[in-house]
């Protein structure tokens, strides 16, 4: 059973990674630029509903600065989704969708790093092994669920309905 921070922390890197790769071909294709970037966009998008629909609930319940972090992530997310659909509506590598994939990539690195110093160390200071690994588990079968991107809301939360639907 994994712990949910664990696995967080994993697709973390992974985003790195795959950030990182589309450095690697900044001047190929159209093509080849839009099958970098629709698999880290499906990424983007569904790592941040698996954290609004398991990760942060359960912080919200247990953590002692979980409402400031909660709104803070949310926020973090509708930009990072903001910029996905702006990348999305236009011509990979041009420079409109350069711009765009760079707002992304620094929103969520900045999202990744408040939420690595602040929401996932309150949760593994104030939730027991025991039901991180639970909540790992509901990380992995919705994530299974959803790995193509299907069924993944995508629009952006408003923080504080967000906070009073899940305190």
């Amino acid at each position: 059973m994994p712990d949910i921070c664990d696995l967080i922390l994993d697709e973390h890197e992974h985003q790195r990674r795959r950030f990182a790769e589309l450095d690697e071909v900044r001047d190929a294709a159209a093509d080849v630029l839009a099958r970098r970037w629709e698999p880290l966009a499906t990424l983007l998008e569904r790592h941040a509903a698996a954290e609004e629909a398991i990760f942060y609930p359960a912080l919200l319940q247990v953590g002692v600065a979980a409402e400031e972090e909660t709104e803070d992530a949310i926020s973090d997310h509708n930009d990072i989704r903001d910029a996905v659909r702006r990348a999305n509506g236009v011509e990979p590598g041009s420079e409109e969708w350069w711009q765009a994939v760079r707002a992304a990539r620094e929103a969520n690195s900045d999202h990744m790093g408040e939420e690595e110093r602040g929401a996932l160390a309150d949760l593994r200071a104030h939730d027991d092994a025991e039901g991180r690994r639970a909540l790992g588990d509901r990380w992995t079968a919705w994530s299974a669920a959803h790995a193509d991107g299907s069924g993944v809301p995508d629009h952006d939360r408003d923080p504080d309905a967000y906070i009073r639907g899940h305190a």
